[in-house]
């Protein structure tokens, strides 16, 4: 037997890519943000980047990271805080 999917449909939604820099957040979240935008929706982004340069792989001080905040109304913030995170290891779910 096929199981049901409950699809709901929101106004507005934060998304946050974040994993290690390098992992290329960075691209991710600028590629999906071009998507939503050519899809019809407004956008605002706000990429993070790491304070060090060179830090260590799996560290909290090595995450990277790329909220959107996309709508089908008027969008005038990143957003406060991530409704979806996508989050490539632990050390970018927590940070």
């Amino acid at each position: 037997m096929a199981e049901q999917t409950k699809v709901t449909t929101l106004e507005k939604v934060v998304v946050r890519f974040s994993g290690d820099s390098g992992d290329g957040m960075q691209l991710t979240g600028t590629i999906f943000s071009n998507l939503s935008a050519i899809l019809g929706n407004d956008i605002s982004t706000f990429p993070d980047f790491p304070a060090e340069i060179r830090a260590p792989q799996g560290t909290l001080s090595g995450v990277s990271g790329f909220q959107v905040h996309l709508g089908s109304r008027k969008i005038y913030t990143p957003g406060d805080k991530a409704d979806v995170l996508v989050a490539m290891n632990p050390a970018a779910f927590e940070g």
